[in-house]
């Protein structure tokens, strides 16, 4: 017999073949529905991508006034050409407000983003305000010692004086050194930057008995500490405190960026400010870019980010780049095409380096990532 469908199926055959499909549907939704949960639960990580290029030869907006990015008050300056960029990045996502898996993926397939661990930007325990109070101190830094290194490279005198930022309690300091206190000498050895503070505590070696001579409120005095080792993974001796660096300069430099963090435009500044601070145009009218962190000294320090900022130089038209040359490894085979990049661990090179450039003498002889 012949049912009205037309089947010739059994009853029990007719009947399961539905409970089939919906279960199979029900797997379906189900698999979409875990799929969808998992790609908007939070990732552990951040994603970095270009910022704003900035030209620290050029203008900015501040408070909706065009400014110059760097103004010199109370010495000659002079009128200059081309563009020495700085470049930024963004970082999407924090502790507060992470990204999600989508996210994730959409920047894993995106050449012009990069993955970083979220620890590797926030430190655990750190709120995104303490991020960008650090980072604005940082940048804050990162100017003064550009100024410093500038005006080394230009010869010209200033002074500068390490004080005590913070005391680590429980560290050989405590108690005996306050925030504020200005450290002047180490065992009658003059220290005017942190480098040589550093320097002469590691040269007196751990356990030492060292004689501090500071300045508190005016009042100079003597303390002694003893070094103690940093960690239980790192004997180096430390005497518990974290420093800065103040500077009394000859003349008034200002740099007009304030919405952009950290220390990584350090070297383009100080670029920048020997650029206005000399005649002509060091870079001839041609357009460079880079990247860097710099010290007083006028050393230069690797930065976060490398590729990113390359990408963004090349996107706003710069054919020159410097780069730090302990970035070299994050450099080669990432640099965008069109794009010649140097090697840089001293601001002097990077002067020399834009001036050939400027005059347009052979690059051939200067350091590249290899």
């Amino acid at each position: 017999m012949t049912d009205p469908d037309g089947s010739n199926a059994p009853d029990d055959a007719r009947d399961t073949a539905p409970r089939r499909q919906l279960v199979g549907q029900g797997l379906l939704i189900a698999a979409l529905l875990g799929t969808a949960l998992i790609g908007i639960a939070p990732a552990p990580y951040v994603i970095e991508r270009p910022g704003p290029v900035y030209d620290t030869l050029g203008d900015t907006a501040v408070g909706g006034e065009k400014v110059p990015v760097i103004e010199v008050d109370g010495a000659e300056s002079y009128e200059t050409d081309g563009r020495l960029d700085l470049l930024t990045v963004y970082i999407d996502g924090s502790r507060e407000r992470p990204v999600d898996w989508f996210e994730v993926l959409g920047a894993w397939l995106d050449p012009r983003r990069a993955l970083l661990p979220i620890d590797s930007v926030y430190p655990p325990g750190q709120t995104d305000r303490e991020s960008d109070e650090k980072s604005a101190r940082d940048m804050s830094d990162s100017q003064s010692a550009a100024i410093a290194a500038a005006l080394a490279e230009l010869d010209i005198e200033y002074r500068s004086v390490v004080v005590v930022d913070r005391v680590s309690a429980g560290d050989p300091a405590d108690g005996v050194l306050e925030p504020d206190d200005e450290l002047l000498t180490v065992d009658g050895t003059a220290v005017s930057t942190d480098a040589e503070l550093r320097a002469a505590i590691a040269d007196a070696g751990l356990g030492a008995r060292i004689e501090l001579g500071i300045r508190r409120a005016g009042v100079e005095s003597t303390v002694t500490i003893t070094t103690a080792q940093r960690s239980e993974d790192d004997p180096s001796p430390i005497i518990g405190v974290v420093p800065r660096v103040e500077y009394e300069f000859p003349f008034e430099v200002e740099i007009n960026l304030p919405d952009v963090g950290g220390p990584s435009a350090g070297m383009m500044f100080a670029l920048g400010i020997y650029d206005t601070l000399t005649p002509g145009a060091l870079t001839g009218g041609e357009h460079v870019a880079g990247t860097g962190t710099v010290d007083a000294e006028g050393r230069i320090g690797a930065i976060g980010g490398i590729r990113q900022k390359m990408i963004g130089a090349s996107e706003a038209g710069a054919e020159w780049f410097l780069a730090p040359s302990d970035n070299c490894g994050d450099v080669v085979g990432r640099v965008p095409a069109g794009l010649e990049v140097f090697a840089v661990s001293e601001l002097s090179e990077a002067v020399e380096i834009v001036a050939a450039i400027g005059r347009g003498a052979a690059t051939d002889g200067f350091e590249r990532c290899t």
